[in-house]
């Protein structure tokens, strides 16, 4: 037992916890082959076989079946129009978040697009703050001016949430050359889509990193629909992971955890030996791109249904511990339902927060504001001075 942190014993709470922390108690490792292949271009890919642990499996269903729950929650509260503005969502693309959170520190870097609410959950925010942003409070991680594209958490290695596709490659591009400059033997995980994987700023960046071998991973999660465009009608060669061509490139279950860690691991260690690597993640998004595409209209009610039959990423892991006898039916639906409780009480903790006071408009404009005085619209009130 003297292994289980804190963290694994909220986790594993409460109802299910007196069996799950039995089958933890076990030190002894588990092998398991990933679902596919990894695919290698211009390097030789990882061994398919994944060292974990009881726990990491355990801890891996429950965070995933809360960043499912959350996003499905969250589809609830735009409808209510409790959020407003874009809201894109990640429910499909959540082995990505964990398996990559499983195989690094909180001192690497990640820096993503704008369906970003997962990963900011795996890299320590909370599901308040979460949905405090999403609801434009100010109690949000952004204090309620990011919304649902702008989640940022600098302190734990999160620079966001980007709204402008593509352009936040170049800038983890940045953070790693700041790493390599600092010599603190840390790598950025730069995110982007499919849809911007055409992005002329990606290139410009990837030999300016391939150039100083800068300790760069990028990492398209590939969901093959950028916005309502098939991949396969976007780009003459979908294949991401071989985009680089200089650089070398590796293709990867995105719907496996246990493959996401295993390549995630792999790419850290290479980028800090060798420079710059490209991941692709071959994934999927359930929702539509953003809550205002059905997102059936280019695709069909049965393709989707046949990649949760057969893909899921939380299915998988649940069907992982039944086989290895570490968890019971009853255990992971009572899981389920201490999860469904977090995300209303957070839900509801939120509602309270208030909005940002009108003062805060103005704020954040300028790295120093210099005394800077804010008028209303006639120019005869003024509204502020900001310090």
């Amino acid at each position: 037992m003297a292994q289980l942190t804190r963290r694994s014993l909220r986790l594993l709470r409460p109802t299910s916890a007196a069996r799950l922390l039995t089958t933890t108690a076990s030190t002894a490792p588990i092998s398991i082959e990933t679902s596919l292949p990894f695919t290698g271009h211009n390097i030789d890919p990882p061994s398919r076989t994944v060292e974990t642990s009881p726990h990491e499996l355990l801890t891996f269903y429950r965070d995933m079946a809360l960043m499912r729950r959350m996003e499905i929650a969250a589809d609830s509260l735009y409808k209510a129009k409790l959020i407003r503005g874009f809201c894109h969502l990640y429910d499909g693309q959540e082995a990505v978040a964990i398996g990559m959170e499983a195989a690094i520190t909180r001192k690497d870097c990640i820096i993503t697009a704008y369906r970003d609410h997962c990963l900011y959950l795996g890299r320590g925010g909370t599901l308040l703050e979460a949905f405090a942003e999403l609801m434009g409070r100010s109690g949000g991680c952004s204090k309620g001016k990011g919304g649902s594209m702008h989640f940022y958490k600098k302190e734990n290695g999160f620079y966001g949430g980007h709204g402008i596709v593509g352009a936040q490659i170049p800038l983890g591009c940045g953070l790693a050359f700041a790493q390599k400059y600092s010599k603190d033997e840390n790598v950025t995980f730069t995110m982007y889509g499919d849809g911007a994987a055409n992005q002329g700023q990606l290139f410009e960046a990837l030999n300016m990193a391939a150039l100083w071998n800068l300790p760069a991973i990028l990492v398209c999660e590939n969901n093959h629909y950028g916005m309502g465009t098939a991949e396969w009608r976007a780009a003459k060669s979908p294949s991401y992971f071989k985009r680089g061509d200089y650089v070398p490139g590796l293709k990867v279950d995105g719907m496996d955890a246990l493959a996401v860690k295993q390549a995630c691991k792999f790419a850290k260690e290479h980028a800090l030996k060798n420079g710059p690597i490209i991941l692709e993640m071959d994934t999927y998004r359930y929702h539509g791109h953003s809550m205002s595409d059905p997102g059936s209209t280019y695709r069909t009610r049965d393709e989707i249904s046949g990649i949760r039959q057969e893909r899921d990423p939380v299915e998988r892991i649940r069907k992982l511990l039944l086989a290895h006898d570490l968890a019971t039916e009853k255990e992971m639906k009572d899981t389920e339902k201490e999860v469904r409780k977090e995300v209303d009480e957070a839900i509801a903790k939120a509602k309270e927060i208030p909005a940002p006071d009108t003062s805060e408009l103005f704020t954040n404009v300028y790295v120093k504001d210099f005394g800077l005085e804010a008028f209303g619209p006639d120019r005869k009130e003024l509204r502020t001075v900001l310090p």
